[in-house]
């Protein structure tokens, strides 16, 4: 097990390098100028000097390779230089977003397992049941669903039907809870319904896989209760692809949240990335994806760890 940890450890800097690479040469080679976008703001005149000033002022004149180390140096200590558009350090801005981010990603999660992996169970127990098929066309109708459609319909069914709008904004959870509460349950059940649906499936498949192998029908000839064959002996080995469906599904969560934050104005990182977008703020756009992928990749870490850690079978050769 140490070794596989090792060895899951050691890919992980050079995949965040990679990942960091891949942006900064992504965000030089799209086409526009960026100190153009400054300078042109407001449809303000400026000349050839302004334009150089600017080049110099953002370290644009030097070579791209000078530029990167530059700006990764910067990265590893936390400072991604100043927004182009805020004119304030990118780290002061994102400090208060990504909170909120993680706290509806952790939500969204913790809504999804918990319903889902019930569901699964109970739809791979009673197979070609009622509930086998209600639990089928729920999640048939979950994973064909695009996520801004439901929101949509999340927001307009509140107002036309309960006349009611969710609360806007976002009020610290240890401030008022039960404010917090109103202003990211329902952002988080949007986002949690496809990940539901997913994993409500994954955990059928897996369970419905399990129950027919010998070691079940040896447990049971033991005289075992029902509950222990189930959730002692089946659900330990299903629950296997379920982590890896989850790791996924949490990765995917905290990349998309863009979208579900402009719905219901949630001030996380998805929103000031839309606001980053069309501002042209190169420098709050390059910290933000690299933020995110660092997320993404060390949640696939810590999955491989705990996979190796549940299924000693699975090691290096």
């Amino acid at each position: 097990m140490q070794q596989y940890a090792l060895k899951r450890i050691a890919l992980f800097i050079p995949t965040i390098m990679l990942v960091t690479i891949i942006v900064f040469l992504v965000m030089r080679l799209i086409p526009g100028d960026a100190c153009i976008a400054i300078l042109s703001d407001g449809e303000a005149t400026f000349t050839q000097k302004d334009l150089h000033d600017c080049r110099v002022e953002l370290d644009l004149d030097s070579p791209m390779v000078v530029q990167y180390f530059d700006w990764i140096g910067g990265a590893v200590q936390g400072d991604f230089g100043d927004s182009l558009w805020f004119k304030a350090p990118v780290m002061e801005e994102l400090a208060e977003r990504i909170p909120v981010t993680v706290e509806m990603t952790v939500l969204s999660m913790l809504i999804a397992v918990v319903f889902a992996v019930p569901l699964g169970i109970l739809s791979a127990l009673k197979p070609e049941s009622w509930i086998d098929y209600a639990a089928r066309v729920f999640t048939l109708a979950g994973i064909s669903m695009p996520t801004f459609l439901v929101a949509i319909l999340v927001v307009l069914g509140l107002v036309h039907i309960f006349d009611w709008l969710p609360a806007l904004g976002y009020q610290q959870i240890w401030v008022d809870p039960w404010a917090n509460l109103q202003q990211m349950i329902f952002p988080a059940l949007t986002l949690a319904l496809y990940e539901m649906a997913f994993v409500a499936r994954v955990t059928r498949s897996a369970m419905m896989e399990i129950i027919r192998e010998d070691y079940m029908r040896t447990a049971r000839s033991k005289g075992l209760s029902e509950q222990i064959v189930i959730f002692r002996h089946g659900l330990k080995n299903a629950l296997l692809p379920v982590l890896t469906t989850s790791g996924w599904i949490f990765a995917r969560l905290f990349g998309g949240t863009v979208i579900i934050e402009t719905i219901f104005l949630v001030p996380g990182m998805g929103r000031i990335l839309i606001e980053s977008i069309f501002q042209r703020d190169y420098t709050m756009i390059q910290a933000e994806i690299v933020i995110v992928a660092f997320f993404i990749v060390t949640i696939n870490l810590c999955v491989d760890l705990l996979y190796g850690l549940l299924d000693p079978r699975i090691r290096y050769s």
